[in-house]
């Protein structure tokens, strides 16, 4: 089953930053989107800015006119609207239905298998503005696919299509997938925000600006050379500045109420330290002395030094 530019009519569920943005993808790679649900004003002015002359639908009605059907909804809301479409029997034999959920495999779409459609998994591995720029970003980006090994290669040539890199995820690891797309894509933000905080709160005009060369050289060094790359006062075993830092910290949540950040940098630097002990960068006395140095009242001891 091989899929040419133009072949499929794709109904989009979901004109959010997602739906939108897949949605004028595969119109231009050929397909033709016959229909878009769309219910707040930001929906529909995205709908018509990134899918000019697409018709809004209801639902039932894009399913019913649609070869695929792109599910771009919130995860917790895809299985009560897959089963709410089963039971007004929407779902159509021989029918693609794809949804764009990290969490989800296919089984999530069992109701449409028994109604003799095609079940897919395509999630995008990047975060979406919703605007046209999303649609460049594509051609650096992956999709986690997840399929019966007989549809994958369908699967595979809309990912294709969109200039994305498809990956196949298994059925079982999905949950896993998703977790660690989300644990370092969404804590990042946390992360950056909380530092750009504490920048704030001591008088930096420009947090960004500190921030930016030293974040983007980090998460570079990061992806191409792991976790060889880790450098600071946790792996270097220095607990007198990990202990300083922590207490900083602590005196920074009392004055602002902002525990959050604290809570963070504890919970981040204990995870460095066992993971840098693990691949032996850190001996077992400067592991303990940089744990000791996260406690309240811990003594932090004599850590490996270094600048």
């Amino acid at each position: 089953m091989a899929i040419k530019p133009g072949r499929l009519g794709i109904g989009i569920i979901g004109a959010g930053k997602v739906g939108a943005v897949l949605g004028a993808a595969l119109r231009g790679a050929g397909h033709a989107v016959v229909g878009v649900s769309a219910v707040s004003d930001a929906s529909k002015d995205r709908a018509e800015l990134l899918l000019p002359g697409v018709p809004v639908l209801e639902v039932a009605d894009i399913v019913e006119r649609s070869e695929l059907v792109l599910l771009a909804v919130p995860d917790d809301a895809l299985p009560g609207l897959v089963t709410g479409l089963a039971a007004m029997n929407a779902w159509q034999v021989g029918q693609l239905v794809a949804h764009t959920s990290g969490r989800f495999g296919i089984g999530v779409l069992a109701p449409v298998k028994a109604a003799g459609g095609i079940p897919l998994a395509l999630h995008p591995a990047m975060t979406f503005t919703g605007m046209s720029l999303d649609l460049s970003r594509l051609t650096d980006a992956s999709f986690g696919v997840t399929a019966e090994p007989a549809m994958l290669p369908i699967a595979q040539a809309l990912v294709v299509e969109m200039g994305a890199e498809p990956v196949v995820i298994a059925e079982a690891d999905r949950v896993l997938y998703h977790a660690a797309l989300a644990h370092s894509a969404n804590h990042m933000v946390t992360l950056v925000a909380q530092a750009a905080q504490i920048l704030g709160d001591i008088g930096v005009e420009a947090p960004n600006q500190l921030l930016g060369p030293l974040l983007r050289a980090s998460l570079e060094n990061a992806l191409t050379a792991g976790e060889s790359a880790l450098t600071g006062p946790v792996a270097r075993g220095d607990a007198g500045t990990v202990a300083a830092h922590a207490e900083a910290l602590r005196e920074h949540a009392l004055d602002t109420g902002a525990g959050d950040i604290i809570d963070a940098y504890l919970a981040m630097s204990g995870a460095t330290a066992t993971r840098a002990a693990r691949r032996r960068l850190l001996s077992a006395e400067a592991y303990l002395a940089v744990q000791a140095a996260l406690m309240p009242d811990g003594e932090p001891g004599t850590g490996a030094g270094g600048s």
